[in-house]
């Protein structure tokens, strides 16, 4: 029975207890004018001077015919100042206290919020705080759902498309074999060889943004390791550079991250270093705020004005537009992309002395 008081009890205050932020501002408010009078009362009582007799006469009225007793001159100057010093004292503690109690929810519901644009598929907020914060925490679910079902039906999309296209490519390829003159055979085949190309780094693009691959602890040095050996392996001039920190050991950093996505993150620099560079190197850096894969080369480099614009999907400098050396012009875009995703970002910088420099910055 006792329990059962109690819970009624608390259901009872809950339900008496503002559920707006302006409710519990103003009870704020009330509660710290309550605590800063009774404080100050307090101490005017304890500070007011008690008058009597000079030590040594009776207690009781004055004698027939003598001085009258001096008036009463209130509290001394101190006791003002500290009562003043209080109720300021109390204000100043109590409007921090309720500041930090008031914007706590907005905090989570801020820091969940930015969560959410790393990573779209993340659980969903949790409903806490006053009605102001919950109600907008159920809107920013609602949203989440939704872009998730636009990404799924865009996923069913691409797959459908993926079909569509493969499939006449596929008669084209094979009606091309059939040709006699030998000149046109092979100018059929680069042509759907481009064509497939295309079709393929455009939809790898566009299911990469909605990739659900799980993210795992991932050791960046071990992901390195294995790129250099896998491109030496196929002939290509890449590289591993000494890796070190500021205090000139070799790190071993380790993110949460999507493992196919990051090698085809760092496959796609390694690409264009090789493409425009004649080879690669890559090598890992850490400080206190961020860890670094570095990609580098001694190509030509990119106009400074365009290190931002060739982060854009199908953007390409080259001017001949061949697809043999300059791609579809997705490449960077997909980096991108996908260091979005993880929370990172990418940065291009010409090299002094000739090349380009790409970073991968994944912050602490």
């Amino acid at each position: 029975m006792s329990a059962d008081w109690k819970l009624r009890f608390q259901s009872g205050l809950l339900r008496c207890w503002p559920d707006t932020l302006f409710g519990r501002l103003a009870v704020l408010l009330v509660v710290v004018a309550i605590a800063s009078h009774v404080l100050a009362l307090s101490l005017l009582f304890e500070l007011r001077p008690e008058f009597g007799p000079p030590p040594g006469l009776p207690h009781g009225p004055p004698p027939l015919g003598s001085f009258p007793p001096p008036p009463h001159h209130g509290p001394p100057l101190s006791g003002i100042l500290l009562e003043m010093g209080v109720r300021l004292g109390a204000l100043l503690l109590a409007a921090w206290v309720g500041a930090r109690w008031l914007s706590a929810p907005l905090g989570r519901l801020a820091r969940s919020t930015r969560d959410l644009t790393a990573n779209i598929h993340r659980p969903a907020l949790r409903l806490e705080g006053t009605r102001e914060c919950r109600e907008a925490g159920a809107g920013i679910n609602q949203l989440q759902q939704h872009i998730l079902a636009q990404l799924e039906e865009r996923d069913q999309f691409v797959a459908a498309v993926s079909h569509d296209l493969r499939t006449p490519l596929t008669r084209l390829a094979l009606r091309a074999e059939s040709l006699e003159n030998e000149t046109d055979r092979q100018r059929f085949g680069q042509d759907i060889r481009e064509m497939d190309l295309m079709i393929r780094a455009t939809l790898d693009h566009l299911c990469g943004s909605a990739d659900q691959e799980v993210t795992v602890h991932l050791d960046l040095t071990s992901l390195v390791d294995s790129l250099v050996s896998d491109r030496q392996e196929m002939g290509q001039s890449v590289h591993q550079a000494q890796p070190h920190d500021k205090a000139g050991l070799a790190p071993t950093p380790k993110i949460q991250a999507q493992v196919s996505a990051m090698r085809r993150c760092m496959g796609n620099l390694i690409d264009n270093a090789v493409a425009y560079g004649g080879g690669a190197e890559i090598g890992v850096e850490e400080d206190a705020k961020a860890v670094r894969v570095l990609v580098s080369d001694r190509g030509p480099g990119i106009p400074a004005d365009a290190l931002e614009k060739v982060l854009r999907p199908f953007v390409r400098l080259e001017t001949s537009r061949n697809r043999h050396t300059g791609g579809v012009g997705l490449g960077l875009a997909a980096v991108s992309d996908i260091m979005r995703r993880h929370g990172g970002r990418v940065e291009l910088s010409n090299r002094s002395g000739g090349g380009l420099q790409a970073a991968l910055v994944f912050p602490k």
